[in-house]
């Protein structure tokens, strides 16, 4: 069975930690297998390793970290997000998308509606509840992301490949 490759956006540590907690608080523990993330590609083919290992280290290599605004919370139907703004990491992802179009897959081919999810998989019930009870505590903010992870995907939990901190000077 092949193992895609996904590439996420790094937080920063405050905001990592912050979303860890509620990760750990609010997301069933048999399902979470994952550190707080921002995904941007959930399924690149195996067989792109070579080419993403030399691709997204140029890309980051020319940009400034990607500034983000947390905006509050997203319903995921059955889970709960950080919901967040980022122009400038939209744009990234689409330079990204254009280079590798032709493989992408479905989901891949869509703009995707930038979250940190803290919770998933419970009844829809639970999930308002969650927002409900947290909305007053997540204050809109802003920040940068300072890398690209590259991971495998391993049937449940990822591998991490290769981390890629943005050092360029220009925005995306």
């Amino acid at each position: 069975m092949s193992r895609p490759f996904i590439v996420t956006a790094v937080l920063p540590p405050d905001i990592q930690g912050w979303a860890e907690g509620l990760r750990r608080a609010h997301f069933p523990p048999e399902r979470n297998h994952l550190h707080a993330h921002v995904t941007l590609f959930h399924a690149f083919a195996p067989s792109l390793l070579d080419e993403l290992k030399d691709f997204l280290p140029g890309i980051v290599r020319e940009f400034a970290a990607p500034t983000a605004r947390i905006t509050g919370l997203m319903d995921l139907g059955k889970g709960t997000a950080i919901a967040l703004e980022s122009e400038e990491l939209l744009r990234l992802r689409s330079l990204i998308a254009e280079h590798f179009h032709g493989t992408l897959t479905d989901q891949d081919l869509h703009e995707p509606r930038l979250h940190i999810t803290i919770q998933n998989k419970v009844t829809k019930e639970e999930a308002r509840a969650l927002q409900a009870a947290l909305a007053p505590q997540v204050d809109p903010r802003g920040f940068a992301f300072p890398a690209l992870d590259l991971h495998r995907y391993e049937g449940g939990p990822w591998s991490h490949e290769k981390r890629m901190p943005f050092r360029g000077k220009e925005r995306a």
